[in-house]
């Protein structure tokens, strides 16, 4: 889509319709193209820069196979926001954020095993219930699922978190900003753009302008989950045909050993039969000395830095953290005790301290040695890098 197609139909959904100039943030003006009746315009050409970003950024998270939490509780943005997030099998929370979702997000696990239970209870004929309990039961569950139903199958904390109005929902907010995750927002005239990662200057409140912007992430969540399918299949392939090759060379490699014994046969007894006269301690101190000079030297390869965001409990901000504090290889970081890891956190600020490092070497290690369905197990009986 070009960016003249894009703005026009952002134009006509109304995204750059913005609040009124008595509930302005002062930090929004940078995106603020012009005012009108007492009500701000907001600056297309901002929105759809902001809005390419956050869609090339979404892109990737999806590539890399983790997860983007949509959060819209506004009564305009509920069924857009389930929608987009069903259409793409991410997480979302549309009817009320509960205290502590990623925060204490061990606890809300339990919520949701027990909305299982009750569920597996209701669907078991063999156990006995009459018909108060079950209705009781049933009345539970439904009241469950109208919480906690979008994050049923987010068994850790998300990578990312979309909000539509980060004025509006600023518990999680908070909690994302806590926890060090990347975060996306829609923002308007009235809240803070630096709050966020990724801010899409736009209008938070109409239905149509929520639509747009939340469907254009959708597509290139859409495009991400492609091409990782694609490169699975990709690598599916590469394997098979080098199993394939290792094959063909061992049935090639076994009749020419043959071959091979015989010809090194014929040259040791032309060796015995052919005699050198024996050099003398100089001639030969100077033939050590020639071999010495052209023996190549070892080249130094310098290994890439490891993507420490596949480890459960580091973003991209402390990824690039550990890599400043000299850990820049899975290896590295599983050798390294948590207390040396908390050194380079607490180093970089603050806001960093709280992070637990406890587990990112056993993490480390599991990567390193290639065993990543073990370290998808161990992640899945995490919580945010912490011991469930």
């Amino acid at each position: 889509m070009s960016t003249n197609t894009l703005q026009q139909q952002l134009l006509e959904a109304g995204v750059h319709f913005g609040h009124l100039r008595k509930k302005w943030n002062p930090k929004m003006l940078p995106y603020i193209f012009s005012e009108k009746k007492g009500i701000h315009i907001i600056d297309l050409n901002k929105t759809v820069v902001g809005l390419e970003e956050a869609a090339a950024a979404m892109k990737q998270i999806a590539k890399s196979g983790k997860k983007i939490l949509f959060v819209a509780t506004k009564k305009q943005a509920k069924e857009i926001v389930m929608e987009c997030a069903q259409k793409v099998n991410m997480p979302y929370v549309t009817e009320r954020w509960l205290g502590g979702m990623l925060t204490n997000f061990q606890t809300i696990r339990k919520s949701v095993k027990k909305m299982h239970s009750i569920e597996k209870m209701l669907e078991d004929g063999s156990i006995s219930i009459n018909k108060k309990e079950r209705l009781t039961l049933t009345r539970d569950k439904t009241k469950m699922e109208k919480v906690l139903g979008g994050i049923a199958n987010m068994n850790r904390t998300p990578q990312a978190v979309f909000i539509v109005d980060i004025s509006f929902e600023e518990i999680a907010l908070a909690e994302s900003r806590k926890l060090d995750l990347t975060t996306f927002g829609m923002v308007d005239t009235n809240s803070d753009p630096n709050k966020v990662d990724f801010a899409i200057p736009s209008n938070d409140d109409a239905t149509k302008s929520i639509a747009i912007i939340a469907n254009y992430l959708t597509a290139a969540i859409v495009e991400g989950l492609k091409e990782r399918e694609a490169d699975k299949d990709k690598e599916e392939a590469q394997e098979k045909a080098a199993k394939a090759a290792t094959k063909t060379e061992t049935k090639v490699q076994a009749p020419t050993e043959a071959v091979d014994n015989k010809a090194v046969k014929v040259e040791v007894s032309k060796e015995a039969t052919t005699t050198e006269a024996p050099l003398t301690s100089e001639a030969q101190g100077i033939k050590a000395q020639e071999a010495q000079e052209a023996k190549p030297e070892p080249e130094v390869v310098e290994r890439p830095a490891d993507d420490f965001k596949k480890i459960e409990g580091i973003g991209p901000k402390i990824n690039q953290i550990m890599i400043d504090g000299g850990v820049t290889t899975y290896a590295a970081m599983a050798y390294a005790k948590p207390e040396q890891l908390k050194d380079i956190l607490a180093a970089a600020g603050n806001r960093y301290k709280m992070h637990d490092p406890t587990t990112w070497p056993q993490q480390a290690k599991l990567a390193e040695e290639g065993k990543w369905d073990e370290l998808k197990t161990l992640q899945d009986e995490l919580n945010g890098g912490k011991k469930a």
